[in-house]
């Protein structure tokens, strides 16, 4: 019974706010945007294969060895999972001396997993982004590029959401090796990088006019 919740929260926790199930559809962070990729859903199937398989560790409190498979996934490595085992180990300590759910728990470890691995993988499409802008105007900072950035996902632009999770389906993919995947992220990811850069542009050609006039 615990292990079929644990499936269960597994299916939720990969799915939610990322890919639709049975439909090769990518999903952005808010509904109005969405990206169908075939055979995105091999993918999806492949990495919940990962946690399945090691779902007993988890219940044995093993948790580096339930960590270990992971560090196939692009750019993860021993530091990150060294950092998460931390993390987990202090959420453990503030509640030692309570009775709480398996499920909690197991939610909590895989909502830093999961967060850990999309940030890896978006880094280097904001890594990209900031090269675009600068290759069509040499003058503006990284720091002016980063602060449009945070102001674009703070409003939840549409460009940022869907960027978001091409590039964690694109890190899966490569991971897994499924290189037709991959190529067609790339492909959607170079779209949505365009028009991010085109934004940013505007927004600091508009900010530049301003302090001109004033």
């Amino acid at each position: 019974m615990v292990m079929k919740r644990l499936v269960i929260a597994t299916d939720n926790l990969i799915e939610q706010q990322f890919y639709k199930a049975g439909a090769d559809t990518i999903l952005g962070r808010t509904p109005e945007i969405s990206v169908r990729i075939k055979n995105s859903g091999l993918v999806i199937k492949r990495f919940k294969t990962l946690f399945y398989k090691n779902l007993h560790l988890f219940l044995e409190e093993k948790y580096s060895k339930f960590f270990a498979p992971f560090k196939k996934i692009k750019g993860m490595d021993e530091n990150y999972i060294q950092e998460i085992l931390q993390d987990i180990q202090i959420k453990l300590a503030t509640m030692q001396g309570t009775k709480f759910d398996v499920l909690i728990l197991y939610t909590i470890v895989l909502s830093s997993l999961i967060s850990k691995m999309r940030d890896i993988q978006f880094k280097d499409s904001i890594d990209e982004v900031v090269k675009r802008v600068k290759s069509k105007n040499n003058g503006i900072s990284n720091n002016e590029i980063k602060r449009e950035l945070d102001k674009l996902s703070m409003r939840n632009n549409k460009n940022i959401s869907i960027l978001y999770n091409l590039s964690y389906l694109d890190g899966l993919a490569e991971s897994f090796n499924f290189r037709k995947v991959a190529q067609t992220c790339k492909i959607q990811k170079g779209k949505y990088i365009n028009k991010t850069v085109k934004l940013i542009l505007k927004a600091l050609e508009k900010h530049e006019f301003a302090t001109i006039s004033s």
